[in-house]
């Protein structure tokens, strides 16, 4: 049995070496064993040559005892030669990608080979010419060189021809800026196997640049050469990659753009570029935010974060364009509680996840309810005690609520009654009403319930304010209850503490119901795109941006305030549609029609942010204005709101019409 495992120890350990040998075999490659014979004839060879060359090139003329030293040392030499370039690495490297570093090691193995060579021949076999020495070494050089820098010279005059094929198939590109982003970009597109595109020339505005060459490329202006240059070389798409330039900079570099009916990009985001991470991959769409000219909103985040931070927030209407994203921003701030609310389940589960996901530590209750549902609201109130509440839910929508008027009243502005009433009963300390621009001056059901929403919260912040809370009572349409009793709603046995305020802005991009996805939409199917006049105007902000100034303007509140956002200048939406159709690489009216339809029923062609007779008053933050409050009756206006509820419950569409007109004096129906 020992025997046996004797021997089949050697058996294995046989078979180890033979791995081992075969493995060493397939390491060294057939190319380096050719490496090695011409290094050993080129090294014989050069120094055969010296003396060749030193006499004249006759080999008669070459004295005897020259020659025969030359013969003799060939072998002696050719082996050191070998070991010297094998201890610089000469065998191990690629040379199809060959630089500076094998160039310094064939440098180096040179010379020390000339100083062997020297001292060796000299000591062996005499004294030789000293023009022996030096061009006997510098022609070995030239040969081990030439040898290992051949296949480096073969693999780029094959990338030339690849670059030569690319360029004839690459989409045309134009870069604008060539700061040290333009560069990162640049690179990656010189070096990219994977995108087909060649930056043909650049753009920037710094004119100590202009006739000057970027790895290569022209710099060939400012922006006032880009439609020309982007004509002269057949520009496909434009790059923008300006890092420190302002938002109306860009706009007006994009307003530019825009008339070469070339595709747009642009950097991402300043994290991306931080870390480094640029590519060309990683470049941007223009997106028509990029085209308001405006710079991106700034909100005192400290204050933010000491309001909203061990707090019970409850958002209503939590599932919407607004409502998520204001959920998503009062998450980061760490509230005690966040507690979602939205009749539409689908929207509430998504944002739902996507917070437990993103913030697994938030305390957080998705709920689904309606606002007309006063036992409802007042459940959840009573168990939750929420400290602030963002009121977003609401209809939006101009037409279908100028179709649906009583459905119109009884969500946004019954509603709004409901929950407002269940805040305070409850003891919140605040409650934000998310208004429109459309509540001005309102032409339309939609603008005139959001304008009575607003009524509605100076109703309650002014009867808070006289000590006269018990005359805001429950209003109610509730089966079961004639009598009016509801008794399972609370009695507020103490003085309200609720600061009531609402925040007005206008269009939001990319919203629900708004136009930018319609327009996008239209455009993916190839128009056309329908535009309701060419002369219709709105204010635009983006999501983030509308929620962040709510959230800020929450903290201002003292009661009865409305807060209007600044939205910058209006946008026409004719204008916005054509952009968008520039963006995505068509020309307007020819790649894609636009249609005009008409104004819809309740649409007026401006928005307007503050009625005339408002005023204005600033806040901290320059892009938060305060809106004086419009006096009115508020006992007459309470009265008249249960008039509405039960005219929109009974479904009485004319008789609301003309209530609304009663209530709201700045409500002008528009005859379509």
């Amino acid at each position: 049995m020992g025997k046996k495992g004797t021997a089949t120890t050697e058996n294995a350990t046989l078979k180890n070496k033979i791995k081992k040998v075969a493995s060493d075999f397939r390491q060294f490659h057939m190319s380096d064993l050719f490496l090695m014979i011409y290094d050993i004839i080129a090294v014989t060879v050069a120094f055969f040559l010296a003396l060749w060359l030193r006499f004249d090139c006759r080999f008669t003329e070459i004295p005897k005892d020259y020659l025969m030293a030359w013969v003799n040392f060939a072998p002696i030499y050719a082996v050191c030669s070998l070991v010297v370039f094998k201890l610089f690495h000469l065998y191990q490297s690629i040379w199809k990608y060959a630089g500076l570093v094998e160039v310094k090691m064939v440098l180096y193995s040179s010379v020390v080979l000339a100083v062997i060579h020297a001292a060796a021949i000299t000591l062996l076999f005499g004294r030789m010419p000293i023009s022996y020495y030096i061009a006997g070494s510098t022609i070995q050089f030239l040969f081990i060189s030439f040898a290992r820098f051949f296949w480096r010279f073969i693999a780029l005059e094959k990338q030339k021809k690849e670059k030569l094929s690319k360029e004839i198939t690459a989409s045309r590109v134009m870069l604008i800026g060539a700061g040290a982003a333009g560069q990162m970009i640049l690179r990656d597109l010189n070096e990219s196997k994977d995108i087909n595109e060649q930056v043909c020339c650049i753009i920037d505005d710094d004119e100590n640049k202009h006739g000057r060459y970027m790895d290569g490329v022209p710099i060939v202006g400012g922006r006032e050469d880009i439609l020309l240059n982007a004509e002269k070389y057949g520009i496909e798409k434009i790059y923008l990659t300006m890092l420190n330039a302002t938002a109306e900079q860009r706009r007006d570099i994009l307003d530019i753009c825009k008339e070469t009916n070339c595709k747009l990009k642009s950097l991402p985001s300043i994290a991306e570029i931080i870390k480094g991470t640029v590519s060309a991959k990683s470049m941007k769409d223009v997106d028509v935010e990029d085209l308001l000219g405006r710079e991106p909103v700034k909100v005192n985040m400290e204050e933010i974060y000491r309001f909203i931070a061990g707090k019970t927030i409850l958002v209503t209407g939590g599932g919407g364009s607004i409502g998520s994203e204001l959920c998503r921003q009062i998450a980061k701030h760490h509230p005690k509680q966040l507690i979602i609310f939205d009749i539409y389940e689908n929207n509430a589960h998504e944002i739902g996840l996507e917070l437990r996901d993103n913030y697994p530590e938030l305390n957080l209750e998705v709920l689904i309810g309606s606002v007309r549902d006063s036992r409802r609201l007042n459940q959840v109130f009573a168990k939750y005690k929420p400290d602030v509440v963002y009121h977003a839910a609401a209809h939006k929508h101009v037409p279908l609520m100028e179709d649906s008027p009583c459905e119109s009243i009884k969500n946004n502005a019954i509603g709004t009654y409901k929950t407002a009433y269940a805040a305070m009963v409850n003891g919140c300390k605040r409650f934000v009403l998310i208004s429109t621009d459309k509540a001005v001056n309102p032409t339309n059901i939609m603008g005139a319930s959001k304008r009575l929403c607003e009524m509605i919260i100076q109703s309650f912040d002014r009867k808070i304010r006289e000590g006269k809370s018990d005359e805001l009572t429950p209003i109610y349409r509730h089966n079961g209850d004639e009598d009016g009793n509801m008794p399972e709603m609370p009695v507020m046995s103490e003085t309200p503490v609720t600061d009531f305020v609402a925040v007005r802005f206008g269009n939001v991009l990319g919203s629900n119901g708004s136009v930018v996805p319609r327009f996008k939409e239209q455009i993916a199917k190839g128009g056309p795109v329908t535009v309701t006049h060419p002369d219709i105007i709105r204010y635009f902000m983006t999501i983030p941006e509308a929620a962040s100034l709510v959230l800020q303007a929450g903290t201002y509140a003292n009661g009865g305030e409305i807060f209007v956002l600044d939205m910058g200048a209006p946008v026409k939406i004719d204008t916005l549609a054509r952009n968008l159709i520039r963006l995505s690489g068509f020309v307007p009216d020819v790649d894609i029609k636009i249609s005009y339809t008409g104004l819809r029923a309740g649409e007026k062609l401006y928005e307007e942010k503050l009625m005339a007779e408002e005023g204005m008053k600033t806040t901290p933050n320059h892009l938060i204005h305060i809106g004086c409050p419009i006096p009115f009756d508020t006992d007459k206006f309470l009265h008249q709101l249960q008039e509405l509820m039960s005219a929109a419950y009974d479904g009485e569409e004319e008789t609301i019409r003309k209530l609304v007109t009663e209530v709201v004096g700045t409500y002008q129906a528009i005859d379509m």
